[in-house]
């Protein structure tokens, strides 16, 4: 097992293991260290951590150095020049007629690379855009395609519910999240009741998957034949959340409906689930599948 730390290099990005050598450093801490991009500036948010190096696809990598007072200088000026830099692309972009949206530019730390990120709908051709690019800012430049999620948690804004998006607020990492959900939640189908500010599922509907799925294992399905306190009977509705399943019971001519908690009856033949939404309107499928991409 190595001891590691955990970085990020963004606000509410995700969280990279180095090595912290002999470098005593506390959660909050700049670190100064080496990556594919080249050299970055990033914030310690995890300490103490020990993990399997084995588990990695490739080795875990050591900090250069604890940051100084020069080097957070050095952040803040290249925040301060991505706002011209962002400025000058979307010049360009203009002036080569590209069909994209420009999103966010970034510096690398030591400035041997700018990145500019964009959404587009299809691919661009965006060559002669780096090289005018490049002949302004004379160094690398990295034209980087993102999706709709990732341009949600960029630009940050409110979500239906009211408060900060989930993605700009805590979220890592895109967890995947599929129409089944919707589904097993017994949520609408509806695209514009299920989809999020960035026109793809809500983060959320994960949140609460396990819990329904534990639910829906333990929940005889409508259709079952249960044995119940008074008698065998057979499931007409469920309520997953409160607990509670109604059931005509079988000897009853008169087939009255009595409910029950599901810790009191017991499953003698389970149905097959069927899975309902709360629309009365057709549900377009191809519409739906859009919703669980990234």
């Amino acid at each position: 097992m190595t001891k590691v730390v955990g970085i990020r290099f963004k606000p509410v990005g995700k969280i990279y293991y180095f090595n912290p050598e002999d470098c005593a450093l506390s959660v909050g801490d700049g670190v100064i260290v080496e990556t594919t991009r080249g050299v970055e500036f990033g914030e310690v948010v995890l300490v103490g951590k020990e993990v399997d190096e084995e588990k990695f696809n490739m080795p875990i990598k050591s900090i250069l150095r604890k940051a100084t007072e020069e080097d957070i200088a050095q952040v803040a000026d290249n925040r301060a020049r991505t706002k011209e830099a962002f400025d000058i692309c979307l010049e360009k972009i203009a002036a080569n007629g590209l069909d994209m949206n420009l999103i966010d530019a970034e510096y690398t730390f030591d400035r041997s690379k700018v990145l500019f990120y964009f959404t587009a709908d299809g691919r661009v051709d965006f060559r002669q855009l780096v090289k005018d690019l490049a002949a302004v800012f004379r160094t690398r430049i990295e034209l980087r395609q993102i999706g709709v999620r990732d341009e949600a948690k960029l630009l940050g804004g409110l979500g239906i519910c009211g408060r900060p998006l989930c993605c700009s607020q805590f979220l890592g990492d895109f967890e995947p999240v599929s129409i089944k959900m919707a589904k097993e939640q017994s949520l609408s189908l509806n695209p514009t009741k299920i989809s999020g500010t960035c026109g793809r599922l809500m983060c959320c509907l994960k949140y609460e998957q396990e819990a329904y799925e534990t639910l829906i294992h333990r929940t005889p399905n409508v259709g079952a034949v249960v044995d119940t306190p008074m008698g065998r009977g057979t499931v007409l509705s469920t309520h997953l959340l409160r607990g509670v399943v109604q059931v005509k019971m079988n000897a009853d001519n008169d087939a009255v409906v009595n409910e029950f908690k599901v810790d009191d009856i017991v499953i003698i033949k389970n149905a097959s689930r069927s899975q309902k939404h709360n629309d009365d309107e057709p549900v377009d499928i191809k519409t739906l599948k859009e919703l669980e991409k990234d």
